[in-house]
């Protein structure tokens, strides 16, 4: 059966199955005490209080134009067909239906402020905070931050709340032992503990992946749940599950509080994330890449292009630098370098270590604003969009030179306006690409622009024949080339040299 990646938000509905004595029960004279771990009762039983249950319910309009059935007056199926078909208000179809949602949270303020998670509450209409004492309280919405599924929640209490600490996640090791509290299918005040299975997951569900994996049993409704350490600090927030059943197989993930610790202070001093940004357009490093400039291991984060007005487009960093660290942390995959980039304050001066043209280097620069980079991101002329090549039904540029079973051609007017070409792309057009080439295997199409090759810009088909000819020469195995797409987005690759 396949596994799928599911949020532990939500079960209305659940059968139970008890079981109590049998033929084959043991006689109480001949049990033994098991030796097992250490009882965590004193643990729960100090939290239990700062955990709650959280309830929502959502209006959802029904487009359903279908005609209410006609029932005599007086028919004993009259109040079903009316509370059916015209809801409370008994306006008709078109009032709707209202639909509940359970999630977990916990008390981090005592003055009313609660963590969850963001699938628990999106969407809400009305939000209610259930307590361990039977209270409860509306809640309000302070902010949310989809991109690490976090939101915080207020409410006003009469006196203050209990709330639970924050741990350092950083300092937690496989095989650590951890607490769950949450509210598994409406069952609130539910404890289950496990181990810490793995750190730094990538469940591909956003773009600051970075979950602790734990098999203490998750379900539906943990989510926005705590997951404690022996302390009885909060070191995650129980997020999603992998099942094939909908139910807790021990894999469970969390967000580690290294990273959601500054997003709940940011959305309760401003309502909003405020995140830092480098302005750059990254890629991995592959074997292949790493080879071709001359790495002697694939890491870092291969910089494939500069947002224009960011905070580097002064040319502290340039195109083709691999960010190996930044600002004292390690930058080991690509996806690392987002990660420590968006945790770091706005404005501050950071140091980033570099590889360029083969040598180490340190530059110097000052974070931006993730939040206004991201809408002047999307309004720089070089996007994110992988292109294809226009149907304009015109004739093919030609004299194409065949190089690495790609026809290449100088970059002229006419085959600007043949691929739609934008004006800002300088290079050598790609004019076909033969169907088994090694180019073909890397995505390359007609339109696609051969920007740099070996890190060298090529302006002309005889300079990229002349630079392929020289890597052949010295026994390179591939080709590394920047390509420009039509409208401008620009990627590394590495073309097999036959």
């Amino acid at each position: 059966m396949r596994s799928s990646v599911a949020h532990a938000a939500l079960a209305l509905a659940v059968s139970f199955s008890l079981v109590a004595g049998g033929p084959f029960a043991v006689p109480a004279a001949a049990q033994v005490k098991p030796n097992g771990p250490e009882s965590v009762a004193d643990l729960a039983e100090n939290l239990l209080d700062a955990v709650v249950n959280i309830s929502t319910s959502q209006n959802v309009k029904s487009d359903d134009k279908a005609p209410i059935p006609q029932v005599p007056e007086g028919s004993p199926f009259q109040d079903f067909f009316d509370e059916f078909f015209k809801g409370e208000g008994g306006e008709g179809s078109n009032q709707g239906q209202t639909v509940n949602s359970l999630g977990s949270g916990f008390v981090i303020d005592p003055s009313g402020f609660i963590a969850t998670n963001n699938h628990v509450i999106e969407g809400a209409d009305d939000i209610e905070v259930n307590f361990a004492n039977g209270s409860k309280l509306k809640a309000k919405l302070v902010g949310t931050d989809p991109k690490t599924d976090l939101a915080l929640l207020k409410v006003e209490p009469k006196s203050p709340l209990k709330a639970v600490p924050f741990g350092d996640s950083r300092t937690m090791r496989i095989g650590d032992w951890v607490m769950a509290i949450g509210n598994p299918f409406g069952l609130g005040g539910s404890v289950t503990v496990g181990i810490i299975s793995a750190r730094g997951r990538n469940i591909n569900a956003g773009p600051y992946d970075n979950f602790i994996q734990t098999d203490a049993a998750i379900n539906r409704g943990n989510s926005g749940g705590p997951l404690f350490n022996m302390k009885g600090e909060v070191i995650g927030i129980n997020t999603a599950i992998i099942s094939p059943s909908g139910g807790s197989i021990g894999i469970g993930f969390s967000v580690p509080t290294e990273l959601a610790q500054n997003i709940f202070m940011q959305l309760r001093d401003f309502g909003e994330t405020r995140r830092g940004w480098l302005g750059v357009r990254i890629q991995p490093v592959t074997d292949d890449i790493a080879e071709s400039i001359g790495m002697s291991e694939a890491k870092g984060a291969l910089v494939a292009g500069i947002i224009k007005g960011g905070p580097v487009d002064n040319g502290s960093i340039m195109t083709g630098d691999v960010i190996t660290r930044f600002d004292g942390k390690d930058v080991d995959e690509m996806r690392d370098l987002p990660r420590v980039v968006a945790e770091s304050p706005v404005g501050k001066a950071v140091d980033v270590v570099l590889l360029r043209d083969g040598k180490e280097m340190t530059v110097k620069v000052t974070l931006g604003r993730l939040e206004d980079g991201e809408k002047q991101a999307e309004d720089d002329d070089v996007t994110q969009d992988e292109g294809t090549t226009p149907e304009t039904g015109e004739a093919q540029p030609s004299k194409a030179d065949m190089v690495l079973g790609m026809g290449i051609s100088d970059l002229g007017e006419e085959a600007r306006k043949t691929f739609e070409i934008v004006e800002s792309v300088k290079g050598v057009v790609i004019t076909e690409v033969a169907p088994d080439s090694a180019a073909a295997e890397r995505g390359i199409v007609p339109g696609d622009v051969i920007v740099e090759i070996g890190q060298e810009a090529v302006t002309t088909a005889e300079e990229v024949k002349a630079r392929i000819a020289k890597l052949k020469s010295e026994d390179r195995r591939n080709a590394l080339m920047m390509i420009a797409n039509r409208t401008g987005a620009l990627r590394y690759i590495t073309v097999r040299i036959d």
